[in-house]
């Protein structure tokens, strides 16, 4: 288990590096253009993914905080109780993992997510995300694989 809680520290560490990077050199909504359909544009997110109750009047940094702590705790045991030959299983996990715990690291020392990569088609936006939030999709796309194409018999009851 070891060498997926250092997987989850990395996805930690490279979030952190990063978004401090961007707050030093990047301005408040300034976009700069790296290539067409890609930019590095400063954003503070209050609420959770899509802006979702970033509205709200400040009570949510600590639901979001206590929201991912409660599902961090339940990944490391779940992470716990897992057989090593379950690296799919385990990978996907502590990515998961390390992205939330990016994440909490920005509300509780910030009150706030630096978002800061920007990718755009013509006139479409996708939400302005960071190094945490594409650990926790890459880690929710490969939980979505194993449930779907996992080798395991299936119990009927």
């Amino acid at each position: 288990m070891v060498k997926y809680l250092s997987l989850s520290c990395i996805v930690i560490v490279l979030d952190q590096i990063t978004k401090y990077y961007a707050n030093q050199e990047l301005h408040l909504h300034q976009a700069v253009q790296v290539m067409p359909g890609f930019n590095l544009t400063l954003m503070y997110n209050t609420g959770a993914a899509f802006s979702f109750l970033s509205e709200a009047s400040g009570w949510q940094r600590w639901f979001f905080i206590g929201v991912a702590t409660l599902i961090s705790i339940a990944i490391i045991i779940w992470m716990h109780g897992l057989p090593a030959n379950k690296r799919w299983l385990l990978t996907a996990l502590a990515l998961v993992l390390g992205g939330a715990i990016g994440n909490v690291c920005d509300r509780v020392l910030l009150g706030h997510v630096v978002d800061f990569i920007e990718v755009y088609y013509q006139n479409s936006y996708w939400p302005t995300f960071n190094i945490a939030d594409s650990a926790i999709t890459v880690g929710a796309v490969m939980l979505l694989i194993d449930a779907f194409f996992s080798n395991e018999k299936k119990i009927d009851n």
